[in-house]
């Protein structure tokens, strides 16, 4: 299930669909280098953005694993029905604050700006969805670094690269390129 929170442009051949999926907030540094990736096209570029809301369930349930265990005495307080759904309004509210402020970022940087969506669903299953509704031409993922995840290649960029037809990017939020790219180590034009 996922919530539409922008207008969304029409598919068309006349356009460059891309997809994005972020993990939070873009800042106006991440918006200005995915920008920069297809300034040099000729044709519309259209950024269509998807960011995971957290499971308030799925939060309460981890947060009591880690309080567990048995060096308790008593078993821990089981939060209400009702608590839950405070914390579900908190993370949605924290989310519509986030897409907001990603969407301003792109903006800000000259993109166009076709949809943003809430997503409560799996984000590579809403990313896949997607970018087959807007017929998107790329799909670029960014995240903190998850280096465990990355390295079994269970990571969003990885499974969505195994389903998609399209050049899947990953990208880390609120790091420049060079600081991606170990800041001028590794292979170089010498």
């Amino acid at each position: 299930m996922s919530t539409e929170s922008s207008s969304s442009m029409q598919p068309g051949t006349d356009q460059y669909a891309v997809v994005l999926l972020v993990e939070q907030a873009l800042s106006h540094v991440d918006a200005a280098q995915v920008r920069s990736l297809h300034e040099a096209l000729d044709v519309p570029v259209v950024y269509h953005v998807l960011l995971p809301m957290a499971d308030a369930a799925a939060a309460v349930e981890a947060s009591l694993g880690v309080i567990g265990g048995a060096d308790l005495i008593a078993p821990p307080m089981t939060p209400s029905p009702d608590e839950i759904e405070h914390l579900r309004e908190e993370y949605r509210g924290q989310a519509e604050r986030d897409l907001a402020t990603t969407t301003a970022a792109l903006e800000g940087v000259g993109a166009v700006v076709g949809g943003g969506t809430i997503v409560t669903e799996s984000p590579v299953d809403a990313l896949i969805r997607v970018v087959k509704e807007v017929d998107g031409r790329e799909a670029i993922v960014l995240t903190r670094p998850h280096v465990v995840a990355e390295f079994f290649h269970v990571d969003w960029t990885s499974r969505a690269r195994r389903k998609l037809g399209v050049p899947v990017l990953h990208l880390l939020e609120h790091q420049s390129f060079d600081e991606q790219a170990g800041g001028g180590e590794g292979i170089s034009g010498a």
